[in-house]
């Protein structure tokens, strides 16, 4: 026998080496030997079994789109029943025990007697359009029509508009297309027919387990020729006899295209791959590798981005994360909305940066990831303290100014105006360290969590909710209370400037603390009053918002208190309710009613307390 597995197993032929070879090379056999060896002498090495078994994990791994006719042909004399069966519906055990069967009968002896058994009178070979012509040459002209115009039209008439056409009912013509489909599996059963299911067997393998549509039109240059009896060209006729694949957004998928998509995706779930791997990675799942990357930019929650492919949910966070794991260093706002490319706010952008703790502030306005390591940014006067602290209580401004100005973007007339301006002091060498001052000693009447109109998000943080009016969309200044202005670490007497995309807003505490104008903001935001702003301020000096349009009048009162600390998702219970806001006004988990209706009723929340006490029984 000079016969190899792949001559008897078409889709070893078109399957990528790369794939075939973890899964079929042994050590006792040469490389690539399910081409270059004969297969009596693989299976006289390895034994038939064990060439079965690594043509059964085959099936399974790379060939899961394909029946196991298609993936051996053999199979469709030997096992009819079990030939038009997927590898993954019978399971390893079984699909080994068929292949092992078919095998051996190969490997059988040769006698004159099997010899007659075996051999068929050989048909000429004939153009497939032809034979396919066969099938329709003695029809009547209507059932001709509904054949061309119902099924294997690529828009289907109705029954109605058939049955008006030929003046019959909708019953007759929906028996006739039965009729016509019996027709057709008979024919494509019977020994006639085998060199067009060959072709269909070798198309599945050609097609994989998904293909643009289009391909299938350009697989073979007769596919594009009219059939002469239908007048239609010849892969609508083929696209019948593909079962098992729907067409989906302009592709033909083996299987669900869903299941395949959520498999795809799966495979770029650690995170962005090169391009080149990730087109390796695609290809196990049965798509060729020349149009893996078609592919991958199809399914949904993906994205080939700068020669990688990488994971892209709806969430802005989870885009600016795999727009740097691409980058590899650290960008600017600016930059990952331009790589985003879609329509996010750069204040929205800034906002995510600062607040979720995958980001890292890495200098004045760049951020990186934090699993990169690094020190984080922390604007100029933290930093001179953080190098001081390093320093041991002093330092040279000089030093200062060197190691900051050669790691970030600052200059070094900003870094020696603020080493001598408030906060610190001189020491008897000249050097510079933390000035001891009361401000840091000072204790608010009011602890944050006791005070109105602040609350705890889930990352620890505690934000002011502002209720927007005409004096804040005219640009006026607005008192903060003093627990939250002490929260942001100030004390009497005290300023802190924050930063925001629009400019600074400095926050000034005299004869009580206050912020400046925030109009910007509002504008960006399109506020109205009635509106809020939950604000805070980053370690960073950066000015955080949240935006939140006025609760509808007609929502319940539930949830209109939750609207007024900041959470508008769904609650399935009052408990749920509660639980929440017991949670944000820095109570302990498990609190009853009660002690949240009480703290409320302390830290001056009378809005939130009229609404849940208008919720009780």
């Amino acid at each position: 026998m000079n016969l190899s597995l792949s001559d008897i197993v078409p889709p070893l032929r078109w399957t990528s080496p790369g794939q075939v070879a973890p899964i079929a090379t042994d050590p006792r056999l040469p490389e690539a030997w399910w081409q270059a060896l004969p297969l009596d002498r693989a299976c006289a090495a390895i034994g038939t079994s064990e060439v079965a078994g690594r043509l059964a994990d085959l099936a399974l791994t790379c060939w899961g789109h394909l029946t196991l006719g298609d993936v051996l042909p053999l199979l469709r004399f030997t096992d009819p029943a079990a030939s038009v069966r997927m590898s993954e519906g019978l399971g390893r055990e079984a699909v080994h025990r068929l292949f092992t069967e078919v095998l051996e009968r190969l490997l059988e002896p040769v006698t004159p007697e099997s010899v007659a058994a075996r051999t068929r009178p050989a048909r000429p070979d004939r153009p497939l359009p032809e034979l396919i012509d066969e099938v329709f040459a003695d029809l009547d002209e209507r059932q001709r029509a509904i054949a061309r115009d119902r099924l294997y039209a690529s828009q289907r008439a109705t029954l109605d508009d058939l049955a008006q056409r030929f003046s019959v009912t909708r019953e007759r013509i929906r028996q006739i297309e039965r009729d016509l489909r019996d027709h057709v599996e008979a024919w494509l059963a019977g020994e006639g027919a085998a060199p067009l299911v060959a072709h269909v067997s070798w198309l599945r393998g050609r097609l994989g387990s998904a293909v643009p549509a289009d391909d299938l039109a350009a697989a073979v240059p007769w596919h594009r020729t009219d059939l002469a009896t239908l007048g239609i060209p010849a892969w609508r006729f083929v696209r019948t006899l593909l079962t098992g694949y729907e067409q989906v957004d302009g592709w033909l998928v083996a299987g669900g295209a869903d299941e395949l998509r959520e498999k795809t995706r799966q495979l770029f779930a650690d995170g962005p791959r090169p391009l080149e791997e990730a087109v390796t990675l695609v290809s196990q799942l049965g798509i060729r590798e020349d149009v893996a990357e078609r592919w991958l930019v199809s399914v949904p929650q993906l994205r080939v981005f700068e020669n990688h492919v990488v994971p892209w949910p709806r969430s802005v966070n989870d885009k600016a994360e795999a727009v740097l794991a691409v980058s590899g260093s650290a960008l600017t706002p600016e930059e990952i909305q331009e790589r985003i490319g879609e329509d996010y706010s750069l204040v929205g952008i800034r906002n995510q940066l600062t607040a979720d703790d995958r980001f890292l502030r890495l200098d004045r306005n760049k951020y990186g990831l934090t699993r990169w390591g690094g020190d984080q940014y922390l604007g100029i006067r933290e930093m001179i303290v953080r190098e001081i602290e390093r320093a041991g209580g002093e330092e040279s401004v000089n030093t200062i100014v060197a190691n900051l100005t050669s790691r970030y973007d600052v200059s070094e007339s900003s870094v020696r105006a603020y080493a001598g301006g408030p906060g610190f002091e001189r020491t008897q060498r000249g050097w510079i360290r933390v000035a001891g001052t009361e401000q840091a000693d000072y204790q608010p009447r009011r602890d944050v969590s006791a005070t109105r109109r602040c609350f705890r998000s889930r990352d620890g943080r505690w934000w002011h909710r502002v209720d927007i009016n005409a004096e804040h969309l005219r640009g006026s200044g607005s008192p903060l209370p003093t627990g939250f202005a002490a929260h942001l670490g100030m004390a009497p007497g005290g300023q802190l400037t924050a930063a925001t995309p629009s400019g600074d807003v400095v926050i000034s505490w005299h004869n009580q603390p206050t912020m400046g104008s925030i109009r910007p903001i509002l504008v960006a935001a399109n506020a109205s009053e009635g509106d809020h702003i939950f604000l805070t301020v980053s370690d960073g000096g950066e000015l955080l918002t949240r935006f939140l349009p006025a609760a509808q009048p007609n929502l319940p009162s539930l949830n209109r208190a939750l609207h007024l600390i900041g959470y508008t998702a769904p609650v399935a219970s009052e408990a749920e309710g509660l639980r929440l806001i017991g949670a944000r006004i820095g109570l302990p988990e498990g609190v009853g009613r009660e002690e949240v209706l009480a703290r409320l009723r302390e830290r001056g929340d009378r809005e939130i307390l009229a609404l849940l006490e208008g919720t009780a029984a």
